[in-house]
């Protein structure tokens, strides 16, 4: 059995702030925030919107456009580092807003690299027949873990959710590849000021800033070469690459390195700055109708702890053959 996408949803709070629009007590401006970064706007979660509200609303756009019935799901996942409460788990929520009765929900905590992390652990479930069909969500309210005193942070990140159902199929479409990477020496260059059993708060985001750069453009290439390698794939047979969506000159990195074109780069970061874990699942909704003429697609991952992964997904490359197995 492989893993395979089935549908997808996605969701913005209702406030979008563009860089002109950020407090002026922060002395920026959008020339330098678009030319550091490439963000241009960002999504602002109000007091009523929080990480399990919009990861309702990703999931329930994923579910309807999967065409699926609640009572076919049978794990969620949430990934997410901003979740509502200390516990239970946001996928727990989530399940129950749903109105999911049956299976199992859990949180995945792996900062900018949730998603794939949440996939490869799906993927793990399907391949050994335990679960059959999964919602699996990156969501985060990251502007209520940043300090708006501080530009450093603060202009980079932004709200959302994006989801994807999951289902166990017959076929040789879907995840054929998966690896997550973690190496805790490097806790510090990104992390929060504080925590339940440290400072009993949330903290704000601290990140040194070019280390963390840095360590992110040689994972990707990385992360990218060696999953070539492992599946007998050069860079020609790539259709697409989905990297988290954290600056711009990343991605342009990215492209350079490994010599691929830039328009096989999906960049969503202009229009959602960092979203943490929901950044892939988001830049996947943007794409969502393009991916059925595409073979090989790519998912990169680097995030806090640090942690890191990759993914190849296999879609029909606009294959008449593969319509039964859905949109993979």
């Amino acid at each position: 059995m492989n893993s395979v996408m089935i549908g997808f949803g996605a969701a913005l709070p209702k406030k979008c702030v563009l860089n002109s629009e950020l407090p002026a007590e922060l002395d920026t401006s959008d020339e330098w925030i678009t030319r550091r970064t490439g963000i241009k706007q960002r999504y602002i979660a109000s007091r009523s919107e929080t990480t399990a509200s919009l990861a309702v609303e990703a999931g329930k756009e994923a579910i309807h456009d999967a065409k699926i019935s609640l009572n076919d799901i049978d794990l969620v996942i949430v990934a997410t580092t901003t979740g509502d409460l200390t516990f239970p788990a946001t996928a727990t929520l989530v399940q129950r807003d749903l109105g999911i009765k049956q299976g199992a929900a859990f949180d995945v905590s792996a900062a900018c690299s949730g998603f794939v992390y949440a996939l490869d652990i799906v993927d793990s479930y399907i391949k050994c027949g335990r679960f059959k069909c999964a919602l699996v969500i990156g969501a985060e309210t990251f502007s209520r873990a940043v300090d708006w005193h501080d530009r450093s942070t603060c202009v980079l990140f932004g709200d959302g959710a994006g989801a994807v159902v999951v289902q166990a199929q017959n076929t040789d479409l879907g995840l054929q590849y998966c690896r997550i990477h973690s190496d805790g020496k490097f806790v510090d260059q990104l992390k929060t000021s504080g925590g339940i059993s440290t400072t009993q708060s949330v903290g704000f985001a601290q990140m040194e800033g070019r280390e963390v750069f840095r360590f992110a453009v040689e994972k990707f290439s990385e992360s990218l070469q060696q999953l070539l390698e492992d599946n007998n794939l050069s860079i020609d047979d790539v259709d697409l690459i989905v990297p988290h969506q954290a600056n711009s000159r990343i991605l342009e990195k990215i492209a350079e390195d490994s010599g691929i074109s830039k328009e096989k780069v999906v960049v969503t970061v202009n229009k959602h700055a960092n979203t943490s874990a929901a950044s892939i699942p988001l830049a996947l909704h943007e794409v969502k109708h393009n991916l059925i003429t595409k073979k090989n697609v790519v998912l990169l991952s680097m995030g806090a702890g640090f942690t890191w992964g990759s993914a190849l997904i296999r879609f029909s490359g606009g294959n008449s053959s593969h319509k039964e197995s859905g949109r993979l």
